[in-house]
């Protein structure tokens, strides 16, 4: 069923990501609820109540088998979709490199949450980070509008020929997934005709040409199977440029994989994902105001992590704060400041470089920290060395 709808609407986060999914009518969704990714599914579920949709709805008995479903539905050549947050996937865990391992491209709306323990549902990103390395392409969102576009464009990066890898696409746990926001949605016929029909080339249900899906793989052929996901992870980068281009056409709205915000002259950079980018971004605005010149990178498109990019933005930079909101117990930082000072290894120009962890299970980040964040930076930069390498922003002593 078509739906009239206006362009311009007040969604949550939550509403924005199922309207979304209403627009790609997925043949199957199998899901289970958890907060704060509940109301995704709700929604979603009351429009295949409804029939405004024609996907069969899997009301399952965990996150665990809301994946096992997909992988079925997907690897019979349905266009299969879930959602969930922190203990949810974390409870998904072995059929989530499954669905990677079988180049199967599932989308999952992910809504950031800290995982247990201590029981915490508000957000951090220590949940997906934590399946950053499973084979996934994971795509972070500053805002409602951000969520329901990337769903969107997601469909058509994961199911691309060359690529073939499931897609998470997160949102910060009530900061936007319960926020009401003005978003800008597409016509339903226009989003139809950008997805277009999922024809999976190897499905279960053709008995002309069978196939085999998850066979017992040793050292025979595992390792070239690991690596060929490998290479179709470095695909990504060009299909996803391309598609953020057609993306762009059909919505007006432009996206990148990696956004920078008043970088053509900066000195100091700060390096942030999710609903925080919004944050920075007035921070910076008022810091410029009195002559700081201090930019932002936020990448967007985390796995695969844009290495290239981010050594190209940050060289000859005078400083860089990398704020994580999530802990990697390296006693390193955390995982994005691991990854950002891993790109920047070799490069004989690269800027002095600090960590804050901050955020911790919703933990609030404030103007005031970020604007300490610019100042210590520039403290930094002017005594040419970095004291302590990893800080915790927003924490009681």
């Amino acid at each position: 069923m078509t739906v009239k709808t206006k362009k311009a609407k007040a969604l949550t986060g939550a509403k924005a990501a199922s309207e979304a999914m209403r627009q790609i009518n997925p043949d199957v969704v199998a899901a289970y609820p958890i907060t704060p990714q509940t109301e995704i599914v709700m929604n979603f579920s009351n429009y295949v109540n409804d029939g405004i949709v024609d996907t069969e709805f899997v009301p399952v008995e965990s996150e665990h088998s809301a994946m096992s479903a997909c992988v079925g539905a997907s690897a019979a050549g349905a266009r299969a979709m879930t959602a969930t947050a922190a203990n949810g996937l974390a409870l998904m865990w072995e059929i989530v490199y499954i669905a990677a391992s079988t180049r199967l491209p599932i989308i999952m709306p992910v809504v950031n949450r800290a995982l247990s323990g201590p029981i915490n549902i508000h957000c951090d990103h220590s949940d997906s980070m934590g399946a950053r390395d499973s084979g996934w392409i994971q795509i972070y969102t500053e805002n409602a509008q951000e969520a329901y576009d990337n769903i969107i464009a997601a469909v058509r990066i994961a199911e691309d020929k060359n690529i073939l890898l499931p897609a998470m696409v997160m949102q910060d746990g009530f900061i936007t997934s319960h926020s009401l926001e003005r978003v800008n949605t597409n016509e339903d016929s226009k989003v139809r005709d950008f997805i277009g029909i999922y024809e999976a080339e190897n499905s279960l249900l053709d008995v002309d040409n069978p196939v085999t899906y998850g066979p017992l793989d040793l050292f025979d052929y595992y390792f070239e199977h690991k690596r060929q996901q490998s290479e179709a992870m470095k695909m990504v980068p060009g299909v996803a440029d391309n598609i953020f281009k057609e993306y762009e056409k059909i919505s007006g709205r432009k996206y990148s994989r990696v956004e920078k915000y008043k970088m053509d002259d900066a000195d100091y950079v700060l390096i942030a994902l999710g609903s925080t980018v919004g944050t920075a971004k007035d921070v910076i605005d008022e810091k410029r105001k009195s002559g700081v010149k201090v930019g932002l990178v936020f990448p967007r498109m985390y796995r695969p992590f844009p290495a290239k990019e981010i050594e190209s933005l940050l060289t000859s930079r005078s400083a860089v704060a990398v704020l994580d909101r999530s802990e990697g117990f390296s006693n390193q930082g955390g995982p994005m400041f691991s990854e950002v000072r891993s790109a920047l290894y070799e490069n004989k120009n690269k800027p002095l470089i600090k960590n804050y962890i901050y955020g911790l299970g919703g933990r609030e980040i404030s103007e005031e920290h970020i604007m300490k964040v610019i100042d210590e930076m520039q403290h930094i930069a002017s005594d040419g060395t970095v004291k302590e390498k990893v800080d915790y922003l927003g924490v009681r002593e």
